[in-house]
């Protein structure tokens, strides 16, 4: 299987979901002529022409409104939201009507629409144009979420998105569309984490750009003799809460580890489901989170906002006691 970007992988997932279903649009702020402010979408308007890629005025609202008509009368609409922070614009639309009109339709009408949008810290891009808006959907019945962090998920999950008959946010961290790895083939299943590495000492949950952190924390602790399980969410909501379960019953440690604020983020929630599911005797249990402030501009104060693989280790090595050399 050959490698690609993060970037290319959601470009191949819309123009294969484009080609395969004729109800699929894909519209947004300069997503066709120009190929993306972050590039991702170069050629589908070329290939696929104005009537079904198409750029549109600056208004969010209208784009979220568009997309709800259109799916209730039988299209696929996917539409961009340039930045996720932006999302709040359009959360009557997604949030009111949308989220709601499968069930107050008594099960008549699905919803079909997919929401692509840029997340995340750390690009230098200032408090408005930084932010992930999990917390802001997270509490909405009726809204999927899904959160990436390779390209083979990144179109995988996308591809489900487009063919999923509810409503689903799809978070593009910024910092990881240059990433290369496997692209990936068919779809992956909205709802399942996956087990990245397997350990025994404890458990990193993560996500996203987070799911890298992890991984090189991990890493890191194994030459202390701390071997670290790290799983990736992928699907934010739905949280699968049974891998979570299955891993923290084996390391008997979690750490919940989250760029994003503490209060009403997934990972406190993620930690009392753990909690709830009696497993509240485990030996040790907390989050790892950004601060509880406006995400800075200034490259240092930034670094030092948001949390990091070597703040990951720092913590886990102080909690876990490594278990003596042979």
């Amino acid at each position: 299987m050959s490698d690609t970007t993060f970037r290319k992988a959601i470009c191949a997932a819309l123009e294969e979901e484009l080609e395969r279903d004729e109800r699929v649009l894909f519209f947004g702020e300069d997503v066709a002529a120009a190929g993306g402010v972050f590039a991702v979408t170069p050629g589908l308007y070329e290939r696929f022409g104005p009537g079904r890629v198409f750029d549109t005025p600056i208004s969010e609202l209208a784009l979220a409104g568009a997309a709800f008509g259109s799916a209730v009368v039988g299209k696929r609409p996917v539409f961009e939201v340039m930045f996720g922070d932006f999302l709040i614009l359009a959360m009557d639309s997604l949030v009111n009507q949308a989220a709601k009109f499968w069930y107050i339709s008594n099960e008549q009408a699905p919803v079909p629409l997919t929401v692509r949008c840029a997340v995340g810290a750390g690009g230098r891009f200032g408090a408005i144009h930084s932010q992930t808006p999990t917390p802001w959907l997270l509490g909405v019945p009726g809204i999927k979420i899904v959160a990436p962090s390779t390209p083979a998920d990144a179109k995988g999950l996308l591809k489900s998105a487009i063919r999923d008959d509810n409503p689903v946010v799809v978070l593009e961290h910024k910092r990881l569309y240059s990433i290369s790895g496997p692209e990936g083939d068919g779809t992956v299943p909205i709802g399942e984490a996956n087990v990245v590495r397997e350990g025994s000492d404890i458990t990193i949950v993560a996500a996203m750009r987070g799911v890298h952190d992890a991984l090189a924390a991990a890493e890191t602790l194994a030459g202390d003799g701390i071997e670290a399980e790290v799983i990736d969410l992928r699907t934010l909501r739905p949280i699968d809460e049974r891998t979570v379960l299955e891993s923290v019953a084996k390391t008997n440690r979690v750490v919940m580890y989250d760029e994003g604020p503490e209060l009403g983020g997934w990972a406190r929630g993620l930690l009392g489901a753990v909690a709830e599911r009696g497993l509240e005797d485990i030996d040790d249990s907390w989050v790892i989170a950004s601060g509880e402030l406006p995400i800075p501009y200034s490259p240092t104060l930034e670094d030092d906002f948001l949390p990091s693989a070597e703040r990951l280790a720092d913590e886990i090595r102080a909690r876990v006691k490594a278990p003596a050399r042979a």
